[in-house]
């Protein structure tokens, strides 16, 4: 009987921990962000719902093709809670990404997001890395109306294979998904990581790891 209660006991223990980890749902209507507010907190400070009006809850610019003259030759248009404070706590966001003929987004991690990635224009191959210790490329190339996912918090990138403009519209599970750029986070930290980790990480010569700084 005791070995009972303790086998429950530690069920309960392990259930409500793992309740603990997830992310709580609103306990109110919204939580419009105060983007204002000096006030940190986890998350952004919510809005006086008496102040509350619906541009808060709009956002307009998806419909406008990015520029994409910069040396990746790919925009993101963002609306995340920064662009539509009504998304915070809601756990969504989403982006329209425009690609130049040969564009690229660079390898990258959303650490608090899943993604869902769905083709509007032109053919642009995806693809994502497993975790160690296997590091499995999962690689496709979508069209026109054709969906793909990103785990959250693995490795992916885009590229425009296709002969023009292409265009993508993504989702996101958190209003506020974060963004690890590989290239620029490695090789463009403020400060730099030193360049003795590089050079053993990458097996790169020390010259060639100036270089590659230089470009971040």
């Amino acid at each position: 009987m005791a070995s009972h209660v303790l086998l429950l006991g530690l069920l309960t223990i392990s259930y409500f921990s793992a309740l603990a980890f997830g992310d709580e749902s609103p306990l109110q209507d919204f939580c419009v962000a105060n983007l204002t507010s000096p006030v940190a907190v986890n998350g952004l400070v919510c809005k006086d719902p008496q102040l509350v009006e619906p541009n808060d809850f709009f956002f307009t610019g998806l419909q406008t093709e990015g520029n994409t003259s910069n040396a990746l030759g790919s925009q993101v248009t963002p609306a995340f809670v920064s662009q539509l404070p009504g998304l915070n706590t809601l756990g969504i966001a989403m982006a329209r990404i425009d690609y130049a003929h040969v564009g690229v987004i660079p390898p990258h991690t959303h650490p608090r997001a899943t993604e869902i990635f769905t083709v509007i224009k032109g053919s642009i191959e995806v693809a994502f890395v497993t975790s160690n210790p296997i590091n499995r490329l999962l690689i496709k190339v979508l069209q026109k109306g054709d969906v793909f996912v990103f785990p959250q918090g693995l490795v992916h990138y885009q590229r425009n294979v296709g002969h023009g403009h292409a265009v993508a519209i993504v989702g996101l599970s958190s209003e506020n998904p974060g963004l690890i750029a590989i290239p620029s986070t490695v090789f463009g930290s403020k400060p730099e990581i030193p360049s003795e980790v590089l050079e053993k990480s990458f097996q790169l010569s020390k010259s060639v790891v100036a270089k590659i700084e230089s470009k971040f």
